[in-house]
């Protein structure tokens, strides 16, 4: 009769198979040892540690290298960056300069020749109308005008306008009613352009408010609410 315990399982495992299992347990065990006692221990072994120490000191002198290598090729491109940009701003300066060259190269010529106009348009107003000469005057003065203007020259008249410091240059004002005050009445030379750039301002004479008439007593006439600001605005 079986008198095993409860929770006790019988197993038929014969006496040398686990006098073997035990004899390769201790063998292993004796070979982790025999690999623990021959393992080279660097802090037990001089040349070992120096070594080391040595190793450790090349990487970490390889790695300061590494870092400055690093550093210097940071400053070379970002001197590089620095050398593509100045080169891309003195191209666009230089087309910059190119193109104004090209539009304003005439300048100095231009100026030149409008004395020619000026004289042209004398001749032509004090000529009289219907002659050949007149006729020939006003051909040479167009066609002048017309060379001029191929290269940018135009000119513009002032009179009738609202004097303009910018575009007009006042030789005088006259005192009349006729005209606002600030008006350009009269025009003895016209202006001229040479493409967006003011070549000559046109040469007026501007007309001011005339002066208040005395009274018959010598006194000064009572100036009415709307002449009064005009003239605050005036200075």
């Amino acid at each position: 009769m079986d008198e095993r315990r409860p929770g006790e399982v019988s197993a038929d495992i014969p006496e040398e198979a686990v006098a073997e299992a035990l004899a390769a347990v201790e063998r292993r065990e004796g070979e982790g040892e025999e690999r623990a006692e021959t393992a080279p221990d660097p802090e037990a072994d001089p040349a070992q540690a120096s070594e080391l120490a040595r190793l450790r000191d090349e990487l970490a002198l390889s790695q300061e290298h590494g870092r400055k290598g690093f550093a210097r090729l940071q400053e070379e491109h970002d001197r590089l960056l620095r050398s593509a940009a100045d080169l891309e701003n003195y191209k666009k300066r230089a087309a910059r300069e190119r193109d104004e060259a090209a539009r304003f190269g005439v300048e100095r010529l231009a100026k030149e020749l409008l004395p020619v106009i000026d004289n042209l348009e004398r001749a032509l107003a004090a000529a009289p109308a219907g002659e050949p000469l007149t006729s020939g005057v006003g051909m040479t003065l167009r066609l002048l005008e017309e060379a001029l203007g191929k290269v940018g020259v135009k000119g513009f008249s002032a009179k009738g306008e609202r004097f303009d410091p910018h575009r007009h240059e006042a030789l005088m004002s006259v005192a009349t009613s006729e005209h606002l005050p600030g008006t350009v009445v009269t025009e003895h030379q016209r202006g001229f352009t040479l493409h967006d750039r003011l070549l000559r301002p046109a040469a007026v004479v501007v007309a001011a408010s005339p002066a208040p008439q005395a009274g018959p007593s010598g006194e000064e006439p009572a100036v009415t609410a709307s002449a009064s600001a005009e003239r605050e605005g005036e200075r």
